[in-house]
């Protein structure tokens, strides 16, 4: 089936890879004869929709041609796409002009049988490709790479991140292949390498040694093809490699490692291919390129300086570098011109290709102003040289050493720029880095009897497969527990700080780490299904999402090299024509230069000094330290946009059960009417409730468990004539005691007597918004239960704080008045809303939002899902391991309130220092041209030369990287740590 769908866009080639077919004819922007104004492009293409035929008939290309042209003069098609080796027609349209049904009876007027393919559609129509974009320098360049990739037709949104190097894609599948996205990068002059086409969410690489011959391979892959579960297989002879794309519920990698290795009689040999190319190595790699560049560049630049800043005064060197050769033309200049020259064209050869690729774009970048800069100094010199050499009289000033230095000190600075940026994405190694290199897989027998262990690749653990976790180790794969308890350190997946006692039935997440006990678990999740994979997809899906503030430094972008070009020839010119007019005093001009020398630095240096790169990198690289520093706490913040958001929140809705409270009803108090030993008690109770379904029974028998702890499975005595009494309660005999567990009905049906001292119990029970239990041994009412969904630890401190935050906090829940207003009152919030729907929550947030306020709605993720969507900013408040909340822009990962503190205060806090980046990017612009220009000259007689110049430049962008990396000193607020403290010492 995915060949079907790749085959609209791409053939199979003789490797077993994909390949680009002819280039589709260009698609109509609107409807044929249709003329339509912005707001209704606008609609037309949000309510854009495709649908898929099956083509029963055509033979040939003239078939499909006839088809195509029929559905193409209907009004309302944006393009058609027909497929005749696999009998399908893919038709993209607009509903507001065509229906499918039309489009289906204009198919068989031309003869054809034709019927709409629905369930394959909604299948695959939408995947996920990300693609690394080495050698982009500043926003223009991702801005450029980004149009493109939009501008392909199947491309529904293209996100380029120049903070990260990457771009993530949302395409159509069925209209064209990844191959085709990596192609419009490249075409921009931009290196691509794909990292995932979105097709391979459960994938392997196999490496098989011991082929010889490629038909091996083709055997290999028939025989693996054949396997249940395996969905597409591709073979790379050369590499000797399979990549197999399965569903890990019917098939894993050691099965198919099993069936290679039995396929060859024992001469084949399967392994996990050996990754490379990884984020790391290519960042890696980056920083050793310019660490060697500009050391090259610094071999030649250092005798150029000494040369011109230092030699001069040192007599007899000076002697002879002002030795001439020719002419006026002396040694020095030759050797400078020799040594500046590698410089300018081998380790400056980056700038002219980035110049090229841009300019070729209609695009101009940090690259264009560095060479036009660099290259007025060099050649500039050359002419001044060659002038000298020609001349008896002509007494030149070169600027070899401007630059060689500019150059060099601009390669420094992308060199320390690169090394910071690396840190900037520290929080997805780290993430990365949890999962254990192997694991210990145990074989049982019947009888669940450990009858063999093996250490294997963690790659290669399947579903269902027991794993042997030994203290001190990490955990493999996410599942259960079988056998065994200790303690789980979840600190880093979660953020919870204290270990999580772990026993038979508990769940586990891979990465975290067991600290005392010996566990087996069953693996449930595993590979690109675990939470540690879907965390690592989040955050780098967050760290892509341009932050709306983020559009200010685009726009700029479009306009700032080419403003800053004119401006620098509008210096020049302004110093030339002064000189020339006399427009100044000669005694400015210093004496090793004349007025068209003086004024080209002027014009060189505000070239040079202009920085777009440092606007380009303010939001991204505070985005990216952020959300990474929030999935260390255990806040998973989707992109830039719910940061943005987050920080002007002045409205909470919460959710009541399950946010503001535990989420599951418990005993919060015991009331014996007679002398009774509490544990007896509990025993009878318990014994009675086991076999009830009821979570208030469930309640009970978890709450007894703690009078027997020393037992992990405790055996409560024997119920017989059990009586399950619905809407009532229970009845059983335990010990030859007759027991009753339920409400006062019950207890009234069953003649008990309920005393005077009891009703008031009842009623002071219900008035604190719990449930009474009433249980009566033989007869005679002994006790009352009272069970409630108590608070979780903290929440009145965590309301406190938020009003001190100036945040405004509302109960919408949908439980009855009585309950809502007691919990409400209990935590300190004044506006509650009960008894309400989903969809009353939603409308309630949308009336919020109506007043003015920015309104963040957290709850539990499920029946607040309308909720969630509706508002600014959707908190999923403990998601544990089910961290894929599509609903939520805030995934929480503990059920702590007092993470919807941290959330917020990071997201002001991150958004305090892009702030502080644009303040410093646009202050250093605003303040470094001018003085570039000679503002200060006249009055100071202050000049700065291009080469320091430059190097302020370099240092602008270093210096916004490290102030975004200063977010990773980040502290929750200390309120929240003695809140913390508090609540472990009533536990």
């Amino acid at each position: 089936m995915v060949a079907n769908f790749l085959s609209l866009a791409c053939i199979r080639n003789e490797s077993g890879g994909l390949s680009p077919k002819p280039h589709y004819p260009s698609m109509p922007k609107y409807p044929k004869g249709i003329n339509v104004s912005s707001d209704q492009e606008k609609r037309m293409q949000e309510s854009e929709a495709k649908a898929l035929f099956s083509v029963i008939g055509m033979s040939c290309s003239a078939c499909a041609g006839s088809v195509e042209k029929a559905v193409k003069r209907l009004p309302g098609i944006k393009e058609a796409v027909v497929d005749v080796l696999n009998n399908r027609a893919l038709v993209m349209f607009y509903p507001a002009f065509v229906y499918e049904e039309t489009i289906l009876e204009t198919i068989e007027d031309v003869g054809f049988e034709a019927t709409l393919i629905k369930e394959e559609m909604n299948e695959r129509s939408n995947q996920v490709c990300r693609i690394r974009i080495k050698g982009m320098t500043c926003t223009s360049c991702s801005t450029t790479v980004e149009s493109a990739l939009q501008a392909i037709p199947g491309v529904r949104k293209a996100q380029v991140a120049l903070a990260t190097e990457e771009a993530q894609v949302h395409y159509d599948p069925n209209i064209l292949s990844y191959n085709k996205l990596l192609e419009a990068v490249e075409d921009t002059g931009f290196e691509a390498i794909l990292i995932s086409s979105g097709e391979d969410s459960s994938k392997i690489q196999l490496q098989v040694d011991g082929v010889l011959e490629e038909n091996s391979m083709r055997i290999i892959g028939n025989s693996l093809q054949a396997l249940p579960g395996v969905q597409e297989i591709d073979i790379n002879p050369e590499l000797k490699k399979l990549a197999i794309s399965y569903k890990p519920d019917v098939t894993g990698p050691r099965i198919f490692i099993k069936i290679i290795e039995s396929t060859g009689s024992g001469r084949f040999k399967a392994t996990i291919f050996p990754e490379g190319g990884g984020i790391e190595a290519h960042r890696q790699e980056e920083i050793k390129q310019y660490y060697r560049s500009f050391l090259w560049s610094l071999f030649f630049t250092i005798p150029v300086f000494l040369m011109s800043m230092v030699f001069m005064y040192i007599p007899g060197i000076k002697h002879v570098l002002d030795s001439k050769v020719v002419n006026m033309l002396s040694i020095g200049e030759i050797l400078r011109w020799i040594l500046s020259t590698p410089v300018q064209f081998i380790t400056g050869r980056r700038f002219y290709t980035g110049s090229y690729k841009a300019l070729r774009n209609g695009s101009a970048n940090m690259d264009v102003l560095i060479a036009l800069g660099t290259n007025a100094a060099y050649f500039y010199s050359v002419y001044s040289v060659l002038r000298a050499a020609t001349s008896p009289n002509f007494q030149s000033t070169d600027f070899f050493e401007t630059s060689a230095m500019l150059i060099s000190f601009i390669l420094l600075g992308k060199y320390l720029e690169v090394l910071a940026k690396g840190k900037t994405s520290e929080a997805i190694a780290k993430l990365l880095n949890l999962a254990p290199e192997t694991a210990t897989l145990l074989t049982l027998d019947s009888e669940a009897n450990v009858i063999n262990e093996e250490e294997i690749d963690s790659r290669l653990i399947q579903k269902n497969d027991v794993i042997k976790i030994i203290p001190g180790a990490k955990v493999a794969c996410d599942g259960f527990v079988i056998w065994g308890q200790s303690h789980v350190n979840e600190s880093m997946i979660t953020g919870e700080s204290r270990p999580v006692a772990k026993r038979k039935g508990d769940t586990v997440i891979g990465g975290t780490v067991n600290e005392n006990g010996l566990l087996h678990i069953k693996a449930t999740r595993v590979g690109s299904e675990s939470a540690l994979s879907q965390i690592v997809r989040l955050v780098e899906s967050a760290q892509m999402a341009k932050a709306p503030v983020q559009k200010f430094a685009d726009r700029i972008s479009k306009f700032f090299v080419p403003l800053v070009i004119i401006l620098s020839f509008a210096t020049w010119l302004a110093w030339f024509l002064a000189g020339k007019l006399n427009g100044y005093p000669k005694a400015w001009i210093p004496s090793s230069m004349d007025s068209f020398q003086l004024a080209l630095q002027f014009g060189i240096s505000v070239m040079v000094i202009a920085c777009p790169c440092a606007l380009g990198l303010a939001t991204p690289t505070a985005v990216m330290v952020g959300t990474g520093v929030g999935a260390s706490q255990g806040v998973l913040i989707k992109g830039g946009q719910a940061l943005e958001r987050t920080h002007k929140v002045n409205c909470i809705v919460f959710d009541k059960t399950g946010t503001l409270t535990i989420g599951k009803p418990v005993i919060v108090n015991t009331r014996l009417l007679k002398s009774m030993v509490l544990r007896e008690f509990y025993e009878l109770v318990a014994a009675s409730e086991v076999n009830s379904e009821h979570p208030l029974a469930k309640a009970v028998v978890e709450y007894a468990k703690k009078f027997r702890q020393e037992e992990e499975s405790p055996v409560w005595p024997e119920a017989r004539d059990f009586e399950s009494i619905t809407g009532q309660g229970v009845r059983a005999v335990v010990r030859n005691k007759e027991v009753l567990v339920g409400n006062k009905r019950l207890m009234l049906e069953r003649n008990v007597d309920i005393s005077i001292d009891a009703e008031e119990i009842l009623a002071e029970t219900e008035g604190l918004a719990q449930t009474g239990i009433l249980v009566a041994i033989d007869k005679e009412l002994i006790g009352i239960l009272a069970i409630s969904d108590p608070l979780k630890p903290g929440a009145r401190e965590v309301i406190s704080i938020l009003k001190s935050m100036k945040v405004e906090s509302i109960v919408v829940t949908g439980d009855n008045w009585g309950t809502a207003n007691s919990i409400a009152k209990e935590v300190g919030i004044d506006t509650v809303i009960a008894e309400a729907k989903p969809e009353h929550k939603a409308e309630k947030v949308k009336e919020l939002q109506a007043e003015g306020n920015i309104v963040a709605m957290v709850g539990d993720g499920i029946n607040d899902s309308p909720a969630l969507v509706a508002a600014d900013v959707g908190m999923a408040i403990g998601a544990g391991t089910d961290i894929a909340i599509e609903a939520a822009d805030i995934v929480l990962m503990k059920s702590n309130l007092e993470d919807v503190i941290t959330a917020i205060d990071l997201s002001r806090t991150t958004f305090f220092r892009i702030r502080l980046n644009y303040v410093w990017a646009l202050g250093y612009n605003i303040l470094g041209i001018p003085i570039a220009a000679g503002a200060l000259f006249p009055s100071t007689g202050f000049r700065l030369p291009p080469w320091i110049a430059g190097a302020a430049m370099a240092s602008s962008s270093v210096s916004v990287v490290c102030c975004s990396l200063l977010l990773k000193n980040y502290r929750r607020p200390k309120k929240l740590d003695a809140l913390e403290i508090r609540e472990i010492t009533v536990e």
